[in-house]
């Protein structure tokens, strides 16, 4: 993007309460059948609407047609069933009931490409798509078939990819793979994890992102985040295989974190989407504190490929604290780009 330091967000923003109850994550739909697809286009639009209020410079739909940033597209998927729950421990850090892997596990039909043509339709901005990343995706299910994260990884790569080159057919721009598990488990990640994500991209003209946070402002993250020390350093694990991959762009939690701003030193020469808004608190930040934030990150990042953006989805957040962070990204950019231009 020609733009200097252009704004998006990580992925989710609020739903309104007329399709889904506000504030929680996995919220059942209020509506049924063809209200139901009509409601979540006009979700979507007022989404964007929302998002270009604030001054948003890459837009997305918000995931206002999704329940779940990673089930809503493994429900499309045959070989998983819904039905079949097991307990399991997600990114070591809580106990979820998740649907089993019974088959083999394969697309029959594009996901979320007619959303992506319908918001292609409402905007000439450029969009960006977040899809789950492999990894996440083999976290949150249990697999009674393949018995084996790799093999089950590398199959969600190759439909991530035939969904993935769909996306970019209907004008997607830039296509995220969300990866939140990359921050876990560390030695996956290199020995097959990046390699699965590049299968993902394979063939891809459009820009890549991968986006690794520490997750959505509730419970069980924030308890985690407190047993991780003084300083969270579980970036330094990764970035130097990332720094190599073919992926363009890397997304990340970076305002109020324990994140020492330096790691990014490793990933010099990447597109850097630098979280500058705290998704855990209620609290707007001022264009000021975003400001400082990207300051800091400019030591270690381009200008011409540092993005501002928010640290994580905003789904759990209401929609006027959601709109006021937004205004506040938009903000903070242009405090730093008049600093840029001087």
């Amino acid at each position: 993007m020609k733009k200097l330091l252009p704004t998006s967000t990580a992925g989710s923003l609020p739903k309104p309460s007329w399709i889904a109850e506000p504030e929680k994550l996995w919220s059942p739909w209020k509506l049924e059948g063809q209200e139901l697809i009509d409601g979540k286009h006009d979700a979507l639009s007022l989404s964007l609407h929302e998002q270009q209020q604030a001054g948003i410079d890459i837009v997305g739909d918000g995931e206002q047609s999704r329940q779940h940033f990673v089930t809503t597209f493994i429900e499309h998927l045959d070989g998983v069933d819904f039905d079949k729950r097991e307990t399991v421990r997600i990114r070591d850090r809580y106990d979820a009931s998740v649907p089993t892997v019974v088959g083999r596990v394969f697309r029959t039909k594009p996901v979320f490409v007619e959303d992506a043509k319908f918001l292609r339709s409402q905007t000439d901005q450029p969009i960006k798509w977040a899809l789950p990343g492999p990894m996440t995706m083999i976290d949150t299910l249990y697999d009674a078939h393949y018995k084996s994260r790799e093999k089950l990884a590398w199959e969600f790569a190759k439909i991530l990819n035939q969904e993935a080159r769909e996306l970019e057919a209907v004008g997607v721009d830039i296509i995220q793979f969300d990866e939140p598990a990359f921050n876990v488990f560390f030695d996956e990640v290199n020995e097959w994890g990046i390699a699965t994500l590049e299968k993902a991209i394979e063939g891809l003209k459009c820009e890549t992102a991968v986006h690794i946070c520490y997750g959505y402002g509730i419970k069980a993250n924030t308890e985690w985040k407190k047993t991780l020390g003084s300083e969270w350093r579980q970036y330094e694990e990764i970035f130097p295989k990332l720094q190599k991959s073919n992926i363009d762009i890397i997304s990340l939690e970076c305002h109020n974190s324990l994140v020492p701003m330096e790691l990014l030193e490793l990933i010099r020469g990447k597109k850097v989407m630098v979280g500058a808004i705290d998704v855990t608190s209620n609290t707007i930040e001022t264009p000021e504190e975003v400001a400082n934030t990207l300051r800091k990150a400019l030591q270690f990042v381009d200008a011409d490929k540092l993005y501002p953006c928010t640290n994580c989805g905003m789904t759990p957040l209401s929609r006027g604290v959601a709109r006021g962070k937004l205004s506040a990204l938009s903000a903070g950019a242009e405090v730093v780009r008049r600093e840029l231009s001087l």
